[in-house]
């Protein structure tokens, strides 16, 4: 087995393309393909299983990626101690929930590194796929919230990822919407004010459950509710449809623009606040990057600057 081949199958895993990998590695497909199955027959195991849509990993496949990446990171580590004047291109990705604040970081992080030896990535996506992300070491770091209400599920899907959680702030709901709207002008903004409008939320997949979603609160009962699949769409919602969110109040206008605030929600007897935990996840036992260190540090400045 040697590096080369391990870097191979992480593209191929990435991609899920032989012909996308083959021109990323500037190789020929056949000699990446004939590559990827002699380290099949080395090990015993078939890794990819190819159909007509592309590659895709068997069982088998996706356990040896997690310690292939893991080798390969701590190869990137080594790397980027000892040959910083080389033309070895690191990668870094993060994998995160839908937060400004983590874009703001990422934007940072980038300028101060730069695209010349660096391959960055960031991925706004489903709270599951944060998850596994980390767990399987596409991305560096995720970003996401616990609750009372979730607790139980995330620290669970935690354990089988072999990932710890560190906090970084905790914040109660706020009602996150359109300067225009009709409630805007509020101090505070209770559930019985918002049924009129439409709550909009992230898409978790068909086979989420409530325990995953992004917006703190979920678990009550909302008549009127718009999924989508990223920030720009929702905004265009919150002034198209008079929309809302509910959401940990943590806006970045430099990103998201001046034309939405986030406004307290006003809790009653049968609808209370609560704490969203808000953290980052890494692998269990890593050492974290000095870039992830950085943009960790990013995250941590911008948010002691947060009124919440």
């Amino acid at each position: 087995m040697t590096l080369q081949q391990i870097k191979y199958v992480i593209t191929i895993a990435d991609t899920g393309s032989m012909n996308k990998s083959a021109e990323q590695l500037f190789v020929s497909q056949p000699s990446l393909t004939s590559a990827v199955k002699e380290l099949e027959k080395e090990l015993g195991i078939m890794i990819f299983r190819r159909t007509a849509k592309g590659v895709m990993l068997t069982n088998e496949g996706a356990d040896f990626l997690i310690g292939a990446r893991q080798l390969y990171q701590q190869y990137e580590l080594l790397t980027d101690r000892y040959s910083a004047a080389g033309s070895f291109k690191r990668k870094f990705g993060i994998s995160t929930q839908h937060y400004s604040f983590a874009v703001k970081a990422f934007v940072e992080t980038v300028k101060k590194y730069g695209t010349t030896n660096f391959e960055f990535a960031i991925r706004e996506t489903k709270t599951i796929e944060v998850i596994s992300d980390v767990g399987s070491l596409r991305s560096e770091i995720g970003i996401l919230y616990k609750s009372d209400y979730n607790r139980r599920i995330i620290d669970k899907l935690l354990r089988e990822n072999d990932l710890d959680f560190f906090p970084l702030i905790n914040c109660r709901a706020y009602v996150y919407l359109w300067k225009n709207h009709p409630l805007a002008e509020e101090s505070s903004i209770s559930l019985e004010q918002l049924r009129d409008y439409p709550r909009l939320s992230f898409e978790q997949g068909a086979q989420s459950s409530v325990y995953l979603a992004e917006e703190i609160l979920s678990e009550n009962e909302y008549p009127q509710t718009i999924t989508a699949n990223d920030r720009a769409t929702q905004l265009n919602l919150m002034v198209g449809l008079n929309g809302y969110t509910l959401c940990s109040g943590i806006i970045c206008e430099e990103l998201n623009g001046e034309n939405f605030i986030a406004v307290p929600f006003r809790e009653d007897e049968s609808n209370r606040n609560v704490t969203m935990e808000i953290g980052y996840i890494v692998k269990k036992y890593s050492r974290l990057s000095s870039i992830a260190a950085d943009y960790i540090e990013n995250v941590k400045e911008y948010l002691k600057h947060v009124k919440v």
